[in-house]
């Protein structure tokens, strides 16, 4: 399936001098396939080494010895079939975060041994270098984020090329797409919130050809089981992980809580900040989460105005969320929700925000007015508004303009393009065309 990773991989590619890389995102987003894909078809000859599978690697790291006789050791390890210092072979190191010597060690490579092309990645690796006692190579290694497909990559999975430059060109044109393509586009949409973005997920419907009866749904419990087996495993003791998955699975009702903020008492009744706040830090280190802060001005820079004990927490992949609130699929396809439907489509535009580098932020006016999104841009600080349905009427969006009189607003919702008192309109299922620029 087509990642648009692959570009930014590329770019670094094509950097005369370039430092390691770092592939940071959740585990399941396709992190190794697509590195490995790149890899493969970049490269003449690709080292892949998994330090689940490889300890020799791990304990070489953390030999005392000099970290020249390490990398010594190590291209013995490799075998001298291969130059790893050939402009053509690549190094990838997956999950590498069962190594903190080796990350530290990306300095030396770096300073010393520039001329190798070094790739890394790992589950939970954002914990690891947030937890780790080993100095972190800063300035000396490049990072990427990676998510779950959004929904243009999940288009593009059923080879939906022609609606999406259809879609694009509405949004840049403000023209209504035709009524057929618009339906359709809706659908596909539909269909994504049932499944999300986790690449083996989508897969399967691929597989299904669309069939939800033929999906297999046991896919996205797997690996919220899985997550919750990390939440064991990387963790300082057994405390801690019950913290974790316990705000974890606070989520879901979390977000149809309506004061619009994060709530700790939300976990368990006596909660407090101050006890749950590794487990938040861990999740959102982890990727599990993503987080919305609330600015009291919505004013550039917009950190500047956050307020540190307001924000959202949103799960990072609208599929995860359907699956642990238990919807059923035909009560997304047939429009069967009531509040829910708005937490659903909140998330999913959240998501779509996240998977394109774009920081969250919102506003809220003494219960007053709500803006879902704020959006930092080369004209000012954009007000979004999200609608699950195409009942667009907002006292919210018509108080914010008022107040702030933004350059121009965004509503997204099932109505099709158009741009009207300067608001312009955005379907749901393109908001992946919305950029912070």
């Amino acid at each position: 399936m087509i990642r648009k990773i692959y570009e930014n991989l590329v770019k670094w590619k094509e950097k005369k001098e370039k430092n390691p890389l770092i592939v940071l995102g959740a585990r399941q987003v396709g992190k190794t396939y697509s590195i490995s894909e790149f890899c493969r078809n970049e490269y003449e000859n690709v080292v892949e080494l998994n330090l689940l599978e490889q300890a020799s690697v791990v304990n070489l790291f953390k030999e005392n010895i000099d970290t020249e006789e390490k990398y010594k050791a190590l291209k013995t390890l490799i075998g001298s079939d291969i130059d790893i210092e050939s402009e053509n072979t690549i190094v990838f190191f997956d999950e590498v975060q069962e190594s903190e010597e080796l990350i530290s060690s990306l300095k030396f490579f770096s300073e010393k041994h520039q001329n190798i092309n070094i790739i890394c990645a790992g589950s939970l690796l954002g914990v690891r270098l947030k937890r780790s006692s080993i100095s972190f190579p800063v300035g000396k290694v490049e990072m990427i984020n990676m998510y779950p497909m959004d929904f243009e990559e999940f288009l593009l999975a059923f080879d939906e090329d022609l609606l999406i430059e259809k879609i694009k060109e509405s949004y840049s044109t403000d023209k209504e797409l035709i009524n057929v393509l618009h339906d359709t586009a809706l659908r596909l949409y539909k269909y994504y919130l049932c499944v999300g973005g986790m690449p083996a997920s989508v897969l399967s419907l691929v597989k299904a050809n669309r069939d939800m009866t033929k999906y297999d749904s046991k896919i996205l419990e797997d690996i919220i089981d899985a997550y919750f087996n990390d939440m064991s495993r990387y963790v300082i003791n057994k405390p801690e992980s019950l913290k974790i998955e316990k705000l974890y699975r606070s989520v879901p009702n979390q977000l149809a809580n309506s004061t619009n903020r994060f709530q700790y008492t939300r976990i368990e009744r006596k909660a407090r900040k101050q006890y749950y706040e590794t487990a938040l830090d861990w999740l959102l280190a982890s990727r599990l989460l993503i987080k919305a802060d609330k600015v009291k001005i919505p004013e550039i820079p917009m950190k500047g105005f956050v307020e540190a004990n307001y924000f959202k927490l949103y799960m990072s992949d609208v599929g995860l969320l359907r699956n642990m609130l238990g919807l059923r699929f035909n009560d997304i396809l047939l429009d069967n929700l009531s509040l829910y439907k708005g937490v659903m489509v909140e998330s999913y535009v959240a998501n779509e925000f996240v998977s394109s580098n774009m920081d969250l932020f919102y506003w809220l006016s003494d219960g007053i007015a709500e803006v879902d999104f704020l959006l930092y841009s080369n004209k000012g600080v954009i007000p979004v508004e999200v609608k699950a349905s195409d009942a667009v009427k907002s006292k919210s969006l018509r108080v914010y303009i008022e107040n702030f009189k933004p350059e121009y607003s965004i509503r997204v919702s099932t109505r099709n393009f158009g741009f009207v008192n300067g608001i312009k309109s955005v379907p749901l299922y393109a908001v992946f065309c919305i950029k912070g620029n």
